[in-house]
C-alpha cells in the first residue's frame, strides 16, 4: 500500500496555483543488504551474503559499462544510461567546449517491463498517510482503493 499526503501548489505564476495533489510518503529506503535479505527470504537457494555479493558486483559492473558509453537493460526493471548535464548552449559546433559547456554526467533510468507506469497502476493501492496534517487539509482523498486507470485515485469528499 502506498501512503500519500496532499500538498498544495504555491506558485502565483502557475495556472495550478493553490491546487492540491497527492505526494507519496516514503517510510523507508531499503539498501542493498536489505534487498539481499528480502530476496533470500523468498526461498532462494542462496544466502543473503551471496545475493548481496552478486548485487554489489552488478552495481559496479553497470557503472563500468555505462562509463564505456553503453546502456544497460535489466529486463522488468530499467534501462540505465548516462546523461550529460549541459551548462550552456552554443550557436555553432566549433564553439562547444566540454570544460565550458558541460557540468558533468548523471544517471538516467527508464522503467521497463513490469515496472512501466501502466503496469504499476494496475497493482498500486493508495491510502492517505496522515489526516489533519497542515499540508493535507482542504483536499479530497482516496481511502485505499486501486488507482486503476492512469494512476488517478477515485476522489471522495
Amino acid at each position: 500500500m502506498i501512503s500519500y499526503n496532499l500538498r498544495q501548489i504555491k506558485n502565483n505564476k502557475s495556472t495550478a496555483n493553490n491546487k492540491w495533489y497527492a505526494y507519496p510518503v516514503i517510510d523507508e529506503t531499503v539498501d542493498l543488504a536489505g534487498l539481499a535479505n528480502h530476496m533470500a527470504s523468498h526461498h532462494s537457494p542462496f544466502s543473503k551474503g551471496v545475493i548481496k555479493g552478486i548485487l554489489t558486483d552488478m552495481v559496479a559492473c553497470i557503472k563500468e559499462i555505462m562509463l564505456e558509453g553503453k546502456n544497460v537493460k535489466i529486463d522488468d526493471l530499467a534501462i540505465f544510461s548516462i546523461g550529460i548535464k549541459n551548462t550552456s548552449l552554443v550557436d555553432a559546433p566549433e564553439e562547444f567546449m566540454v570544460t565550458k559547456n558541460v557540468k558533468g554526467v548523471k544517471l538516467r533510468a527508464r522503467a521497463t517491463g513490469i515496472l512501466i507506469g501502466k503496469n504499476l497502476d494496475i497493482d498500486a493501492q493508495l491510502k492517505r498517510a496522515r489526516k489533519g496534517d497542515a499540508s493535507t487539509e482542504g483536499g479530497s482523498s482516496s481511502e485505499g482503493g486501486n488507482t486503476g486507470n492512469g494512476g488517478t485515485p477515485e476522489m471522495q469528499p
